[in-house]
């Protein structure tokens, strides 16, 4: 699923960032950002899936809440100051021309990490308040009411963003600050390229959710099954999105569906559930099971891939000119982009970086290279 995410990352990041002219105005373009609306979600919602899998590790150790919590909030903390850093790497970068407020800029990392600190507190308080429960009732498992509290808190966040988008706007914070709840950023208004806490951090604590259940016990048992239950819920989640988006009944007098509508995170989340089933599916049975698997590959090194095609598609180093290619050229370079991308992952996770000996490959220019250092004395191979 995480290697899904890049790929359509890189499709949607290559077709806004290179077609011109007339390709601009046509319905190939508007595919492929619809497309782009499922990366993001599939992050946060695997973000949420694999902090489900450590925190129930880490709870089978019978680690403390307190210690859980700690764990769970420096990893969180590392991958948001990850998101600060790529954003100094890109001023430093475009440097003459980028605004300074590109460093406060609020991205998907930035979020991925404040979601994942604010997954771990939620985990930590009820940890801890089943712990008191269990003292007094026979209470043995912690997944069900971390669940329900996951559930409430994508629910909550959800519910909460329209509101704070228009009437509870907290104006009173310092534009940054402000940004991280609505996406502000320093133009006086919710900018819809933003990526902030609300309505993003839902699709985390979806995944929580989703993946406290999919990793108990029972559900290990019969893993088909339960992602089979999960298609099926999102179908009837799309459906019901689909349903309420066409009606006349709002929660809000004023309705945005792809921007703060709980029913944009509704449909979603459905999207998500079924595309869960059908990566199971293409890992358990389909070509997922044969050989090499590009897919794959990409989701184990998502965040280097992230981090790299962003210069090459946006940035200075961009492979075509931007704003100016027709269909058929920015194809070919989203080729090229999925390719060196590929190559860039193999790279990284195919060479044991620990084990090379940087010593023995520091020779000086004009010093011939030994038997032992070529490793071709008593028969062997380096």
């Amino acid at each position: 699923m995480r290697g899904l995410a890049c790929v359509l990352m890189f499709q949607t990041h290559c077709y806004d960032a290179w077609l011109g002219g007339d390709a601009r105005k046509t319905s190939f373009l508007k595919g492929s950002q619809l497309l782009g609306t499922l990366p993001a979600p599939l992050f946060l919602f695997l973000a949420g899936i694999s902090f489900a899998l450590v925190t129930g590790k880490l709870i089978q150790k019978n680690l403390r809440p307190a210690e859980i919590t700690r764990a769970m909030v420096r990893r969180g903390a590392e991958i948001f100051a990850f998101g600060l850093l790529f954003r100094l790497q890109e001023f430093l970068i475009a440097w003459g021309w980028a605004p300074w407020s590109d460093l406060l800029r609020v991205d998907v990392l930035n979020i991925i990490g404040l979601s994942m600190i604010l997954m771990a507190l939620l985990c930590g308080i009820t940890l801890s308040i089943a712990n008191r429960r269990h003292r007094t009732t026979t209470q043995t498992s912690p997944t069900s009411t971390l669940v329900v509290a996951a559930l409430a808190a994508a629910s909550l966040i959800a519910l909460l963003t329209p509101p704070l988008y228009t009437t509870w706007r907290p104006t009173w914070l310092p534009w940054p600050l402000e940004s991280y709840i609505n996406g502000c950023h320093n133009l006086g208004a919710p900018q819809p390229w933003l990526f902030p806490l609300f309505p993003w951090a839902a699709f985390a604590f979806a995944g929580l959710a989703t993946g406290f259940v999919l990793f108990s016990d029972r559900a290990r048992a019969h893993a088909a099954e339960t992602l089979a239950f999960f298609a099926a819920a999102g179908a009837v989640a799309i459906l019901a999105a689909r349903q309420l988006d066409h009606s006349s009944f709002h929660l809000c007098s004023t309705y945005d569906y792809w921007h703060t509508s709980p029913n944009f995170l509704m449909m979603r989340v459905g999207l998500l559930l079924v595309i869960a089933l059908l990566s199971y599916a293409w890992c358990r049975w389909g070509l997922g099971t044969r050989g090499f698997s590009p897919f794959i590959q990409l989701g184990q090194t998502s965040l280097l891939v992230y981090w790299v095609h962003i210069e090459f598609v946006y940035g200075r180093f961009s492979l075509l000119p931007k704003r100016a290619q027709t269909i058929l050229t920015a194809s070919r370079g989203l080729l090229e982009i999925f390719l060196f991308m590929l190559i860039l992952s193999l790279f990284r996770t195919r060479i044991d970086w620990r084990r090379i000996d940087w010593k023995k490959m520091n020779w000086k220019k004009d010093e011939p290279a030994s038997p032992v250092r070529t490793g071709v004395s008593h028969g062997t191979a380096s």
